[in-house]
């Protein structure tokens, strides 16, 4: 018993090992350096260099053009998925908190992007969602009220194109997820979406430990 505790503990820590070797491969510029410092100076969450290098990746895969992103933050994300997409593409990102999107704003200049790569929607994204063009989009990132998920993938089903993508940042929520201890009511909405994209007929489903857990989906033609 004490070897497999052992074994155990050893299998731990080098997954561990392999998550910080996996986020500290990603070189990040001044500018991503600049907007991860507004989000700590501000206590917002930004995702790690291994989440934004995988946006990054799954945009360019798609030869994103069109790109719908809840969550702007001060713009760590944003800039991955601009980095990713086409040199003539759009991130439409929304914000409940424009001053926020004002950081994200000199972030991209000084990532080199120019003005009209990015529209910034200031709102609710449950009221600013249905706003948007039907199967206009390439990929939709969704890093918001993570309470509101479910209903984010139900917008997103609706703005996608088919073939499109769908990513869920957090989803692991710190390890509750999978805790089977009692947990808040965001936690169990993260449960149900992920239940929701794994039997869903429209939807190709993974899970990419990278983070607190990237949640991706292709929609189906």
């Amino acid at each position: 018993m004490r070897q497999l505790r052992g074994q155990e503990r050893a299998i731990t820590a080098n997954r561990q090992t392999n998550w910080a070797f996996a986020d500290a491969f990603v070189s990040e510029d001044e500018a991503l350096r600049w907007a991860r410092e507004r989000a700590r100076e501000a206590g917002l969450p930004s995702v790690s260099p291994g989440t934004g290098a995988a946006l990054r990746l799954l945009a360019a895969s798609a030869d994103a053009k069109a790109v719908a992103e809840i969550g702007t933050g001060t713009g760590v994300s944003g800039i991955y998925l601009l980095l990713g997409m086409r040199p003539d593409g759009t991130l439409t990102t929304v914000d409940v908190q424009p001053e926020h999107q004002q950081f994200a704003k000199a972030a991209f200049r000084a990532a080199g992007f120019a003005g009209n790569r990015a529209r910034f929607i200031p709102g609710r994204a449950l009221d600013v969602l249905p706003r948007l063009a039907d199967g206009g989009y390439d990929l939709v990132f969704c890093d918001g009220d993570r309470g509101e998920y479910p209903d984010y993938l139900a917008e997103s089903l609706r703005l996608l194109r088919p073939g499109g993508l769908v990513c869920f940042e957090g989803v692991f929520a710190d390890g509750r997820t999978v805790d089977s201890g009692a947990q808040p009511a965001e936690v169990q909405r993260v449960r149900e979406l992920l239940r929701t994209v794994r039997e869903s007929s429209q939807l190709l489903p993974t899970l990419l430990p990278v983070g607190d857990g990237l949640l991706c989906a292709v929609r189906r033609g």
